[in-house]
């Protein structure tokens, strides 16, 4: 990010718009204080939050990462809310009133005591949103605070923003890349690009004026679809994966859902489907061999275990390379590699593949998924989106005949969206399984999906 200037009063509701990857992420950590100084980057410029260098501000603000498990602090959901009130000094007999009005604000119903280990992805995103509101902050920033939320929980979450604004002032600066959630709430628009500043205004001057300059430049713009890919070039074909009575568990014996049977077929897709909670990215791991079942049976047909037996969780890591990839909700619980192309070359290393081909493969993933700038970065320092490409790459690189995918267009442009979204249709059409876990309806219809839809939110 360069060149960017503005300023933004005090009660301002502002939407903070871009492409993937210029810098929205990086805005918000500035405003918030804890970009890390120059020891972990390079700045010019001025970065003012009421009127004083934002890292001597924190305290007025508060902030809701892209990853909600990097912000889960304690074990336990109250101590968890309640702990940004403790460190600003807020007297005892007002916290516990705040975590509990928190936390009906964003619709998280659960015990106090309830371990925070046991929620899923977007409970937690739940809970981060909940500590920032018990805080009560002057400035609130919110980096994509929906993306990995049930339809439900998108209203909640909107809702408590909005109550949360209009009984403290708050001033506001969210980034989402599905606009629509937000503009009935927010008062500005402001687009960020490579060359600063793209557009700063009212959200009707900023998108019906700019609404095709903006959305060809891949930037969501209501009324705008998304590319979607053709449909299946041929029916599905065999089962290669199949539950019977399958019961999943994000701990030990407390299953979240039971008596599951699906098949996963070869040349189709798979939507898992269903409220936050429900387990759908425990059936997720289930189905990928990396969590062992709580009850029933998974079994991978002769097609697909080539000799490696009938049950992935019994697979080595060696075995499944080639049988089922996974990308996992939080892309950085895969990162293994000190370079994006260090990181595409893990697989087809493990595997054993020769250099020229390992190349080849790493190169076409680098150009297909928009990574060939950053081959050399740290995949770390990318941001949320390209870090979701970058796994998504890093499991085709070992053409994998089942593919596992949680929030697969998560942090995604309309442009990247749509990009990604078309590798898969094109893996699903060349024989490949795809199982998408996701609340996004595009990616459904899109890739005509067949749906699998949990029954409900977990205990």
């Amino acid at each position: 990010m360069r060149d960017v200037s503005f300023r933004i009063a005090p009660g301002e509701r502002v939407l903070l718009l871009g492409a993937s990857g210029s810098g929205k992420s990086t805005l918000l950590h500035g405003l918030a204080g804890v970009l890390g100084g120059d020891e972990e980057g390079e700045s010019e410029g001025e970065l003012l939050v009421d009127g004083a260098v934002a890292a001597s501000r924190r305290g007025l603000s508060g902030l809701v990462l892209q990853d909600p498990d990097s912000q889960v602090i304690l074990a336990r959901v109250g101590d968890d809310v309640a702990f940004g009130c403790e460190n600003l000094g807020v007297p005892r007999e007002e916290i516990w009133p705040r975590v509990g009005e928190a936390l009906d604000r964003v619709g998280l119903d659960v015990p106090l005591d309830r371990p925070t280990k046991a929620l899923s992805g977007g409970q937690k995103q739940r809970l981060a949103l909940a500590g920032a509101i018990a805080m009560r902050p002057g400035l609130v920033l919110l980096d994509e605070p929906t993306a990995n939320l049930d339809p439900d929980g998108v209203a909640e979450v909107r809702a408590a923003v909005a109550a949360m604004l209009d009984a403290y002032g708050t001033t506001l600066v969210v980034v989402e890349h599905r606009v629509e959630v937000w503009l009935p709430l927010v008062t500005r628009v402001i687009v960020l690009g490579e060359g600063g500043v793209l557009a700063d205004g009212s959200p009707d001057a900023v998108l019906r004026y700019r609404g095709a300059e903006l959305a060809a430049g891949g930037v969501w713009v209501p009324g705008v679809p998304p590319r979607h890919p053709s449909p299946p070039s041929s029916p599905p074909g065999a089962t290669l994966l199949s539950t019977r009575d399958l019961a999943v568990a994000r701990v030990k014996g407390s299953p979240v859902a039971a008596g599951i049977d699906l098949d996963v077929r070869a040349g189709a897709a798979l939507a898992l489907t269903g409220p936050n909670g429900a387990g759908k990215s425990t059936l997720g791991l289930a189905l990928a061999g990396l969590a062992a079942p709580a009850g029933g049976t998974i079994e991978a047909s002769e097609e697909l275990a080539a000799g490696a037996g009938h049950t992935p969780i019994r697979w080595t890591s060696r075995q499944l390379l080639t049988r089922i990839g996974t990308v996992f909700q939080d892309p950085e619980h895969q990162l293994l590699g000190r370079t994006v192309r260090g990181e595409l070359e893990v697989g087809p290393r493990a595997l054993g593949l020769d250099e020229p081909e390992i190349e080849r493969r790493v190169d076409e993933l680098l150009v297909r998924l928009r990574l060939d700038r950053l081959a050399r970065a740290n995949p770390y320092t990318l941001s949320g989106g390209e870090k979701r490409r970058l796994t998504v790459a890093a499991a085709l690189a070992t053409a994998p005949r089942v593919l596992v995918l949680d929030e697969p267009t998560f942090g995604q442009d309309a442009r990247t969206w749509a990009e990604l979204v078309a590798i898969l249709a094109r893996l699903r059409d060349d024989g490949s399984a795809i199982v998408a876990i996701t609340h996004d309806r595009d990616v459904v219809t899109a890739l005509h999906a067949d749906e699998f839809r949990m029954p409900g939110a977990g205990t």
